[in-house]
């Protein structure tokens, strides 16, 4: 019995898998149960910014683990400081003070929440094709979400406005508006880059309305878009920022950071996780920021990312999309033939809501010779 046999056994049905096992990897590549050496460029959904074994996060988890495994919020910690710390440096001008959670969907959650309950109102503005997570309030403002979302109702009203055009989001959001929600480059709907005078509309809205702008940057935020975080392409900043994904390099962390009037506004038991801001995540944090900064992972995302856009619309590929290691590839047969093809010639890549675009989240620590093969493959493929 194979391990998709044996996962069935035992776990819920609910995920599409590709048909290979992982058993170790380091840097970029994934070896599999069969003795292939796959060059991973889907990252695991975005997570995986440092690749596979760092020897910074090793040493930061097994450092932390002998320390101090877990203590809650009830108590205060110099990691969780430092990692706050480092977050608000790292974060947009003006955004100082975090709040760590465990995944995407939960700090979207939390900024959701936040906004309601300091305005006082009940609708939320969100764009056509956005993923925002599967709780109930992210999911909420998830486009096309009705066909899985399962609660019988959703905790507030959300008007859907086009990706595209600013005007529309300037009629929508007025003074019921509690938030607008955005991804600057929209992760599944296929690495769509938002245009940037959408981006300056909705903080301008938002300013008017008195409603907050939450940047969704769960996939394009932590320098994935060749900028620390992707709003910043637009001068834009926002009043509360979700990450996670890269933000841990494969642990689990998300966290919002938002701007110190908001803070202020947040009393004792507003918020809570248990999990959240525990001391593994934090040194986890601490060090990914660390790393990319040294590491100048920012400056390498956005060089390698021009090069994939300079080599590989090729063979089936007839543009690319996208912002720095968030990358579509539009191709003119679908993506899951091409991907399976790439997987043939052993490089991983992964799908979309769109099903002619190709998703690209590979690890920051490429170099010009992974660039290479992928571009060597693509031609390898029949248009």
């Amino acid at each position: 019995m194979n391990v998709i046999a044996r996962e069935a056994e035992h776990l819920l049905p609910v995920y599409a898998q590709m048909d290979l096992e992982p058993i170790r990897a380091e840097g970029p590549w994934i070896h599999t149960a069969d003795g292939r050496k796959i060059l991973d460029f889907y990252g695991g959904h975005a997570v995986a910014a440092l690749g596979y074994g760092h020897p910074r996060l090793v040493e930061t988890l097994n450092r932390q683990a002998q320390l101090l495994m877990f203590q809650s919020n009830a108590v205060a910690l110099e990691v969780r400081a430092r990692a706050a710390q480092r977050l608000a440096e790292f974060a947009p001008a003006g955004l100082t003070h975090a709040f760590f959670v465990n995944s995407g969907a939960e700090a979207n959650e939390n900024a959701l929440r936040m906004a309601c309950k300091a305005t006082g109102r009940a609708r939320v503005v969100a764009l056509e094709h956005g993923f925002h997570g599967r709780t109930a309030a992210a999911a909420a403002v998830t486009w096309g979400a009705e066909k899985w979302y399962g609660f019988p109702q959703r905790p507030f009203e959300v008007v859907f406005v086009s990706r595209e055009d600013p005007d529309a989001l300037r009629t929508a959001v007025d003074e019921r508006t509690a938030a607008v929600i955005l991804e600057p480059v929209q992760g599944v709907a296929g690495a769509y880059d938002v245009p940037l005078e959408v981006l300056k509309a909705a903080r301008a809205a938002c300013d008017a309305a008195g409603a907050w702008l939450i940047s969704d940057e769960v996939q394009s935020g932590m320098g994935r878009s060749g900028y620390a975080f992707a709003i910043e392409r637009a001068g834009v900043t926002p009043d509360i920022l979700t990450m996670a994904k890269s933000l841990g390099g494969g642990f689990p962390v998300g966290a919002l950071i938002t701007r110190p009037e908001i803070a202020a506004t947040q009393q004792v038991g507003d918020l809570g996780t248990t999990f959240g801001g525990g001391p593994l995540a934090c040194a986890i944090v601490e060090t990914v920021i660390d790393v990319i900064e040294r590491e100048q992972l920012v400056q390498r995302v956005a060089r390698l990312s021009q090069r994939i856009r300079e080599t590989c619309i090729v063979g089936p590929v007839t543009a690319i999309q996208g912002a720095g290691f968030l990358l579509g590839l539009r191709t003119s047969r679908p993506a899951r033939d091409i991907n399976r093809e790439l997987l043939a010639r052993d490089i991983m890549a992964g799908g979309s809501a769109d099903p002619h675009i190709v998703r690209l989240l590979p690890p920051y620590i490429l170099d010009d010779s992974h660039v290479v093969q992928l571009a060597t493959a693509l031609k390898e493929i029949a248009a």
